[in-house]
């Protein structure tokens, strides 16, 4: 399994015990307002949960909400900080 699919399969994971169901055909074009319906508290949760999978830390002053239009543009997100916190290890 490639860096990008285990970063896309926590978000998965994460988006489902948010919405608290499995997410059937969740896909990177998948949008995580329009689409999945999530809200300012649930998008907070998701942030901690994914977090915890992937042992990042969030910067709220460095999110934008461009990173969370979509499952891709969290993804690529959460790869920034991973390979930030990589280069910095």
């Amino acid at each position: 399994m490639t860096d990008r699919q285990v970063v896309v399969r926590a978000i998965e994971k994460a988006l489902g015990e948010v919405l608290e169901r499995e997410i059937a055909e969740l896909t990177e074009d998948t949008r995580l307002f329009d689409d999945l319906r999530l809200d300012s508290s649930s998008v907070l949760e998701l942030l901690l949960l994914v977090e915890d999978s992937t042992e990042i830390a969030v910067d709220p002053e460095d999110l934008d909400i461009d990173h969370l239009r979509t499952v891709r543009s969290f993804a690529d997100y959460v790869e920034s900080l991973l390979d930030r916190a990589e280069a910095d290890a």
